[in-house]
């Protein structure tokens, strides 16, 4: 496989908290990493240091080859519009609210510099219905929207430009149990269509083993287990891994 994203030797501290304590991580393309645990592991602070809008104390973050943290704040600006792209767990801190539906889509296209409006117009409607939101609700404005909706907006103003590499940080997360699971059904079969590089931050170890081809464990900002997911959840070896997965078959 093709590596997109490395990492080593992140170090950051908040006081006398270690957010990140030698943390190493690698994306493949094509591959999804699930990054897992408990609020305060440093989970998505990991994720915000890799997607360079944070900066960590010491390492190095490489994304095909090129250094992140080296970047002027345009670089990384242009490489959000083009390679990468993030999903918010707030779907209102992805989406410009004062803007319609097919804006909100719109406007990703724009940046690459499409300029034709009936071409741009009918590309966002295409993705509304990918989806699942209804064409016709295509110049209606966000908040008339569910948060499940949003959400899915959210997705479609992401992924329009077909990034190579997506953050997403917990994107199901304050969603009720059924939105969800349609929720992580259609991250699944976009992520598999697209054939997208996708670094997920989530709590829930159901949709880390619907999603990951990998995952990562976190605890106070160490990673204390990693591997294929069926491997780490199926027989999982760190103590606090094996909690994690014994809490999930409790409930």
């Amino acid at each position: 496989m093709n590596l997109l994203l490395e990492a080593r030797g992140l170090h950051l501290k908040f006081g006398a908290i270690a957010a990140l304590d030698d943390v190493a991580i690698d994306v493949s393309a094509g591959e999804v990493v699930a990054i897992v645990g408990e609020s305060g592991s440093g989970k998505t602070t990991l994720l915000r240091v890799l997607a360079g809008q944070m900066a960590p104390d010491s390492g190095t973050v490489r994304y095909l080859g090129g250094d992140v943290l080296g970047m002027t704040e345009a670089e990384r600006r242009r490489l959000m519009r083009t390679d990468w792209g993030f999903v918010h767990q707030n779907p209102r801190d992805g989406l410009r609210m004062g803007v319609s539906a097919g804006g909100n889509v719109g406007e990703r296209l724009m940046a690459l510099g499409a300029r034709h409006y009936g071409n741009i117009r009918d590309e966002a409607k295409a993705w509304l219905q990918r989806v699942e939101i209804d064409a016709a609700r295509i110049d209606d404005l966000p908040r008339h929207f569910s948060g499940g909706m949003q959400q899915r907006l959210q997705i479609a103003r992401t992924l329009v430009t077909r990034p190579k590499l997506v953050f997403m940080d917990e994107p199901t997360g304050g969603l009720d149990v059924s939105v969800q699971a349609r929720l992580l059904d259609l991250i699944r079969a976009l992520v598999h269509e697209l054939g997208l590089s996708v670094l997920i931050v989530t709590h829930d170890i159901a949709a880390a083993r619907l999603l990951a081809d990998r995952i990562l464990v976190m605890r106070r900002g160490q990673v204390v287990e990693q591997g294929l997911t069926d491997r780490v959840l199926d027989d999982p070896q760190h103590p606090y891994t094996q909690l994690l997965v014994s809490s999930v078959l409790a409930a």
